[in-house]
């Protein structure tokens, strides 16, 4: 059994096409690597709560598939109960030994076995046997425990797809399925998958030689001219639903479409004899060889745009750019990756959610989806992106959910909650120019989170009190390099403007972890715990300096910017950002001619350490602002961004709850101001909770301000600060929610709770 033996085994695994083949395979080579006599597997039928022999060496052949045990009976029965490895020299004489004739098992002795678990949950069994008695070694318990969590990840995407049932009965390509991956942009949509794929494959183009160089050039040449034309027509499509930055994909397109960059290779390949297909298969594959070596995340990202150009231009040429079906009407886009340019040449009315296999929460694209409302689900690993055209599904992107094939029940109860969600969104343009007081007269300001144009238009227009946190890492997400200090000016210009006289509180560049920048990759192990928010800006201060200048020149005439450090740990971070906000502040007065009334500073709560550093921060900075996203993947332990661990992530966590209420209290004993972003604001139970506990603001998506004003214009303060009386005494985060949804329901507001909880749980 040495790790040569554990290799092979994996690498044959893999290798099977299907999951009965692969279990055939596995037990074969156990059985033969650990010398033993049997070898077999027996997965957990979880709705007849019966195991069920799938495949097996040594045992009768004809019981595959045939018998099968309850969850209480036998040996395996023992081994699923316990969770955890049973292994005898004699089985028979243990009690819960059952014999089953027809395997033919009465022959053997020894038994081990070995739960199949997948993200806590048992999958199955693994069971070597052996004639004679023999205690198994820890060096062979260890090599099974090692194989079966190889296994259990096959098993889960079977039983994803429907691969299980093909064993017991014929697999229906209809069969329900679910699949989890990572909300990107919230919402619920119900519609026939459509799914995008290259129109060409340049890997499948060969060198051809040409007699007629002239007219080949002139076919490349009439290609690329429609291209530039396609790719100038979506850049005009968008300019209303985008600003000039967050189309910058299209100009970074027609540069390599320059007449000096591309084309003059591909031309000059076509003039040496090769096609012009060939051409740009050729050109193509050279640059991507050269950037995929260099392994720079910037210029990975430059691969895919080359390669999606590539795709362009080989289309035109060879006149398939319509393989796609059309995009009717409730289309969901599935696909590997969907670029920027592939998602607005469509028609987006027709778009009701995207769902890809790949991607990051903070791409460009998940990015422009939720500007334009589009429901998205990014990291869907084990989504067979292949079978899915035209299929029926249900995509749950608040809790970043798949259904394909959804069941009639399932179908009809999400059209109630898209009912719901549509009169809901109608009733509540009745709040857009109320103010959020409670019933019993507390006044409470509801702030907006912006990063696009788009998120600071709906604020306006909803209300919001001012900005409590603008994403300055938004525009640099959007750009090729670092913009410069102007062109932040007028970025920043634009977000003061529109909340002139109202304050706007601007969060320095919080780069790192789930927010990369295209153009300076940061690779690390542990990213949520690495070199991000304030740890990269003080080490680059040219970067730090150069933006605290842009917004300190925006806010020349208007003097409502307020600034927030990200990421702090410590009070030195926060010393060396005010020497850095205040020599910049000397620099622009002096540039300018201009007094400059200095911004009101303050500090983000993130990171648990600055909870016992509270008071020494309150005498450098004016006011704290809760980031409750970060603040509760970091108490708990828990990337937020992780669909394994996506259940143990809770806002409702009892720890979170008394942590922030203990923070409120010392806040208000240190007169300092602290207000709360991120999701707990925005859900109007969390709300509830967070108004009662005292904080002076809550900053939200503009999608949520009116839900939670709604909420809070019902709820009186008194019977708030009840109901967090009551949860605080609570030790379960399920029971706190159901609390608190139960007293949404008694008060009315129902229809405010999430979709996804009310509807799975």
């Amino acid at each position: 059994m040495q790790i040569e033996s554990l290799r092979k085994i994996v690498q044959d695994v893999d290798a099977a096409p299907n999951l009965h083949a692969a279990l055939e395979v596995m037990v074969q080579l156990v059985a033969e690597a650990m010398e033993t006599e049997v070898c077999s597997v027996y997965l957990l039928d979880e709705r007849n709560q019966r195991y069920i022999l799938m495949a097996s060496v040594g045992l009768n052949a004809d019981s595959v598939g045939e018998v099968s045990l309850s969850t209480t009976e036998g040996l395996v029965g023992l081994v699923g109960q316990r969770e955890e490895i049973v292994s005898l020299e004699d089985a028979s004489s243990h009690p819960r030994f059952r014999y089953l004739p027809e395997t033919g098992e009465e022959r053997y002795s020894a038994f081990l076995g070995v739960p199949i678990m997948y993200r806590r949950k048992v999958m199955g069994v693994m069971v070597v046997q052996h004639r004679e008695r023999r205690a198994f070694s820890e060096a062979a318990e260890s090599f099974l425990v090692t194989l079966c969590a190889q296994l259990s990840g096959a098993i889960a995407h079977a039983h994803a797809v429907g691969q299980v049932d093909v064993f017991r009965k014929p697999n229906s390509a209809s069969s329900p399925q679910v699949f989890q991956g990572v909300s990107g942009a919230g919402g619920i949509a119900i519609g026939r998958a459509v799914v995008l794929y290259p129109p060409a494959d340049l890997s499948l183009v060969p060198d051809r030689k040409i007699d007629d160089v002239k007219s080949e050039l002139v076919v490349f040449k009439d290609a690329l001219e429609i291209v530039r034309k396609d790719i100038r027509d979506l850049d005009e499509k968008m300019q209303k639903a985008l600003l000039e930055d967050e189309r910058a994909l299209f100009s970074v397109y027609l540069r390599m479409l320059d007449d000096h960059a591309l084309p003059a290779e591909i031309n000059a390949k076509i003039k040496a004899g090769n096609w012009a297909q060939g051409a740009v298969r050729a050109v193509i594959d050279q640059h991507t060889a050269h950037f995929a070596q260099m392994k720079d995340e910037y210029l990975r990202e430059r691969v895919a745009d080359l390669r999606d150009l590539g795709r362009r231009l080989l289309a035109r040429l060879q006149a398939s750019d319509n393989q796609h079906r059309e995009i009717g009407e409730e289309s969901i886009l599935i696909g590997e990756e969907i670029s920027t340019a592939m998602l607005v040449e469509l028609p987006l009315d027709n778009v009701a959610a995207i769902v890809t296999t790949e991607g990051a929460a903070n791409s460009h694209m998940v990015i422009v989806a939720r500007a334009l409302g589009i429901p998205t689900v990014i990291g869907v690993t084990e989504l067979p992106t292949t079978s899915l055209d035209d299929v029926e599904m249900i995509v749950d992107a608040h809790q970043g959910r798949i259904f394909v094939h959804p069941i009639r029940q399932l179908r009809q109860r999400y059209k109630e909650i898209q009912k719901e969600e549509q009169q809901a969104a109608q009733d509540l343009k009745a709040y857009e120019r109320r103010e959020t007081i409670t019933p019993d007269g507390h006044v409470m300001p509801l702030y907006v989170n912006t990063g696009l144009m788009i998120d600071v238009i709906r604020g306006a227009q909803r209300g919001a009190k001012g900005v409590g946190l603008y994403r300055s890492e938004i525009p640099f997400m959007l750009r090729e390099r670092f913009p410069g200090e102007e062109e932040q000016r007028l970025i920043y210009r634009q977000q003061l403007s529109h909340f002139a006289g109202k304050p706007v509180v601007m969060r320095t560049l919080d780069i790192g972890a789930d927010k990369d920048l295209p153009y300076f990759s940061i690779e690390e192990e542990n990213a949520a715990l690495g070199w991000r928010g304030i740890r990269f800006t003080l080490d680059h201060p040219e970067i730090f300096s150069a933006q605290m200048r842009a917004m300190l020149k925006a806010s020349i005439g208007l003097n409502n910017l307020h600034i927030l450090f990200p990421m702090i740990t410590s009070v030195s971070e926060v010393e060396e950002s005010l020497y850095l906000l205040d020599r910049s502040l000397h620099e622009v007065q002096e540039e300018e001619q201009v007094k400059i009334n200095k911004p009101k500073v303050g500090v983000m709560i993130e990171v648990p350490s600055v909870l016992s550093i509270i008071d020494e921060l309150s005498e450098l900075v004016d006011f704290f602002s809760v980031g409750s996203n970060d603040l509760t993947q970091y108490l708990l332990a828990v990337d937020r961004n992780n669909p394994r661990v996506a259940t143990l992530y809770n806002h409702y966590h009892p720890a979170v709850l008394r942590t922030l209420n203990q923070l409120v209290k010392r806040c208000r004993e240190l007169d300092r101001p602290v207000s709360i972003c991120g999701e707990m604001a925005g859900d109007p139970g969390t709300a509830a909770l967070m108004m009662a506990m005292g904080f002076n603001a809550l900053s939200m998506s503009s999608s949520n301000i009116l839900k939670v004003r709604k909420a809070l214009i019902q709820i009186p303060l008194t019977e708030a600060q009840e109901l967090l009386a009551e949860v605080l005494k609570m030790d379960n985060p399920a029971v706190i929610r159901s609390w608190v949804e139960m007293f949404m329901i008694n008060k009315g507001l129902g229809s405010l709770i999430k979709p996804a909880q009310k509807s799975l749980g």
